[in-house]
């Protein structure tokens, strides 16, 4: 016998079926509302790019353990993308002189990692990433953070239910020389391991720092632990009303490319232990590709973090998917009927269909509940003849019985401002 082939995803991928697919499709709808109002216009790119172009400026982590990549059929090498900002800065770079800054774009790109699955993390999910080009002023990175704060805000959550950790490069780097530490790779080195500093036991971070930097290990412990309150970025949040912000001297960001402010924030419940999301400016990036570098600052909110998060704290909706009004036919004779008439129902903006099963109609009404479709209408003889229908709402048990006239006005009544299948 041949050997039946495994019903399951490729590890680490998510199949999103019907009412999956559906909360997907509310959470960007969440994202693109909330980012629009601040006026970001949305753009998109291909999932391939070339391998060099993470080679240059992303972590050795990523590159050399994480991405997906090949070498094509013309003896390309190819990347499947694992991030975004490298591609939206080959984009503003290749476009640059016919482009008004400051620019605010966003996109929701399927991105790819090759590493371990785990709570919060997938080799396969999609990502909000919002940016900001040709604008160095610090309110540009106050701007990135009050967004970020505002797109949680919008999925229910308090200010209370999560903290905004900031820090910057750029005042870690003089921190660094204050203290004799100058050689750029060692402190490209240095800032991955801070980066992983929650990851380690802290033995094993400190065996790690002495070998990176052996005189210096203390002092550099020093400026990662010093209990500093606020400063530029902070300050201005505050200012702004923000009070769930945290200056961290312990947070680095991974990617090689942040040059200046960088944030994450995390939500308050301490078994969440993954940023919902993370950023910061990186204003050399788009000088790989020009002589003349335009400035950035921007951040990437997953998805799979943001559901578990939802989910975790009841703020995820009660999706509804399929039908709102399911016909069914008492005979089988009368389907082609039935389609006529949910046509009809179709032309006023009812989503219908029609149960062609012949199941006995106690078991397709209870289908129907357990689908969680709203309304029904069993459809007979004496409804053709007649031209007079009853719709019986699932949920309060309630009927109504008339013309399709009567019926269409009531029923677009009631579900009127819930066209998009959201039930809130």
């Amino acid at each position: 016998m041949q050997k039946k082939i495994s019903t399951e995803p490729y590890k680490g991928v998510r199949d999103f079926y019907p009412r999956d697919l559906a909360i997907r499709e509310y959470i960007f709808k969440v994202w693109s509302q909330t980012v629009e109002q601040f006026g970001y216009e949305r753009y998109d790119a291909s999932v391939f790019e070339p391998a060099e172009l993470y080679r240059s400026k992303t972590s050795e982590e990523i590159v050399n353990e994480q991405t997906y990549t090949f070498i094509d059929r013309g003896d390309r090498e190819v990347t499947l993308r694992p991030e975004m900002t490298p591609t939206v800065a080959r984009m503003v770079a290749g476009k640059k002189r016919d482009l008004v800054m400051p620019l605010r774009w966003y996109s929701i790109p399927n991105l790819f990692r090759y590493e371990r699955p785990q709570r919060g993390r997938l080799r396969e999910h999609w990502q909000l990433n919002c940016d900001l080009f040709g604008s160095d002023d610090t309110a540009s990175d106050v701007e990135m953070v009050c967004l970020a704060d505002q797109l949680l805000k919008n999925f229910g959550l308090t200010s209370g239910e999560f903290i905004i950790r900031i820090n910057d490069r750029k005042e870690m780097t003089e921190f660094y020389a204050s203290i004799g530490l100058t050689d750029p790779a060692t402190i490209n080195i240095l800032t991955r391991l801070i980066d992983r500093k929650t990851k380690l036991p802290l033995d094993d971070f400190k065996s790690e720092l002495g070998n990176i930097v052996p005189e210096k290990a203390e002092a550099v412990l020093e400026i990662i632990n010093a209990p500093d309150k606020e400063n530029e970025v902070t300050k201005a949040l505050d200012r702004l009303g923000l009070k769930n912000v945290i200056l961290d001297r312990s947070l680095a960001r991974g990617f090689d490319y942040y040059t200046g402010m960088v944030f994450e924030i995390f939500s308050s419940n301490t078994e969440l232990k993954r940023a919902l999301l993370g950023g910061g400016r990186y204003d050399n990036l788009t000088g790989l590709f020009s002589d003349e570098p335009v400035s950035g600052v921007g951040f990437g909110m997953g998805d799979v973090s943001l559901l578990d998060l939802l989910e975790s704290t009841g703020k995820l909706p009660q999706i509804k998917t399929g039908p709102k009004l399911m016909i069914i036919p008492t005979d089988s004779k009368l389907n082609l009927d039935a389609l006529a008439l949910a046509r009809a129902w179709h032309e006023c903006g009812i989503a219908t269909a029609v149960d062609y099963r012949p199941k006995a109609l106690g078991k397709r009404l209870q289908d129907a509940d357990k689908r969680r479709i709203p309304y029904v209408m069993v459809f007979g003889t004496d409804e053709v003849v007649k031209a007079e229908y009853t719709v019986k709402n699932l949920t309060s048990g309630e009927s109504q019985t008339g013309s399709f006239e009567i019926l269409k006005n009531r029923l677009v009544e009631e579900t009127e401002g819930r066209q998009d299948g959201l039930y809130l």
